[in-house]
């Protein structure tokens, strides 16, 4: 799951002031994941992207809500369900909690973050499974940069940028919190690109992805994503290149979108 999360998550400095006009609470987009097995693209499972509507005692939280789950005949080879959700300020898209739920074939592990902006620092909290089937936790304090998010909001942040005010060329660098550590996810907007999607031919804002000191995404400009160039940015298309193969997630209906 996390190679897709990835996958889907410019450029001037005012940029990163972005407030969110662009998803509303209610929005659900469901792909399909392919992997290249033995040389041909195969389907096998499917990913969900969905907003909602969460109050607190004190405020209004947008939950960001990823999910990924093996079709059925996938199952016995090797089951994957997933589930990566943030907690954020609806307007500003600054997260507030995150949990990561993962379970693929076999293996288990949980995280959680609870966000301290002011002190920059996140409280974490980490389960795996052991090989004999007990629960390992650990729990730390992490330092964080001012900006820094984890994945799933800084995916939907990404969209709420002023992504036509970019030019071919123009990047922009993103602190992502994953696995207790900070990554920077460099995007860079690469132009407009028409495609043909399940929801109609698109004209899309095309960007590549990679991400500094890693070799989680393989290749040069081979992990590309592709959002609607519109008011929604909707991501319809994405390219990934792994060190254990490829593969792509293409849009297969969308629902509850603000514009």
């Amino acid at each position: 799951m996390k190679y897709y999360i990835l996958a889907l998550s410019l450029f001037s400095s005012v940029l990163m002031m972005a407030q969110n006009k662009t998803i509303a609470f209610g929005e659900k987009l469901v792909f399909s994941a392919s992997y290249n097995m033995s040389g041909l693209l195969t389907d096998i499972a499917e990913v969900k992207m969905e907003t909602s509507e969460v109050k607190t005692s004190k405020s209004t939280l947008m939950r960001l809500k990823c999910t990924a789950a093996t079709y059925k005949e996938w199952d016995n080879f090797f089951k994957i369900r997933d589930l990566y959700e943030s907690y954020v300020n609806p307007k500003t898209l600054t997260p507030y909690l995150y949990k990561r739920d993962i379970s693929e074939g076999g293996y288990y592990k949980f995280m959680q973050y609870k966000y301290n902006h002011k002190a920059k620092l996140v409280k974490s909290l980490k389960r795996k499974k052991r090989k004999d089937g007990d629960i390992w936790e650990e729990k730390k304090n992490v330092k964080i940069k001012p900006s820094t998010k984890d994945i799933v909001s800084t995916l939907y942040y990404i969209r709420s940028l002023d992504i036509h005010k970019a030019n071919p060329g123009d990047q922009q660098d993103f602190t992502v919190l994953f696995d207790n550590k900070e990554s920077t996810i460099t995007l860079k907007y690469i132009g407009k690109e028409t495609i043909s999607t399940k929801i109609g031919k698109k004209e899309c804002y095309k960007l590549a992805i990679s991400i500094k000191g890693s070799d989680l995404l393989k290749g040069n400009d081979s992990n590309l994503l592709w959002l609607t160039a519109d008011a929604n940015k909707i991501p319809v298309y994405a390219k990934f290149k792994i060190p254990v193969g490829n593969g792509e997630l293409k849009i297969k209906s969308v629902e509850g979108l603000k514009h």
